[in-house]
């Protein structure tokens, strides 16, 4: 079984075969804020907030420790089946079989 694709379809497509690549920025984003805060730490203190610093285009920061964030759950979810390059993905080739769909075939690596 093989579907035709909407528009809103395809854009989502485009941005999942992105998102590892999305991932990884923001892990390097978060280790590089965690940097600077600890950039600014002391000996008497694990972790400093409240530190100013000004990029060259006259942008100010200002370090902080927020109080706290609510536990965020996605209200939907899309599945999908693994990559030629993956070993797993978040739905089954079974399952999407059973569902009516030609799984292309898996290389051995």
């Amino acid at each position: 079984m093989k579907t035709k694709m909407t528009k809103t379809q395809k854009r989502f497509v485009e941005l999942d075969r992105r998102k590892d690549e999305i991932k990884k920025f923001f892990e390097e984003y978060n280790e590089a804020v965690a940097a600077v805060v600890q950039e600014f730490s002391n000996e008497a203190e694990m972790e400093s907030a409240g530190n100013f610093f000004q990029d060259d285009q006259g942008v100010v920061y200002k370090t902080d420790i927020p109080e706290g964030r609510f536990v965020y759950f996605d209200k939907y979810a899309i599945l999908r089946t693994r990559r030629e390059n993956e070993t797993k993905g978040s739905l089954s080739m079974k399952e999407a079989a059973e569902a009516g769909f030609t799984i292309p075939e898996q290389k051995e690596k």
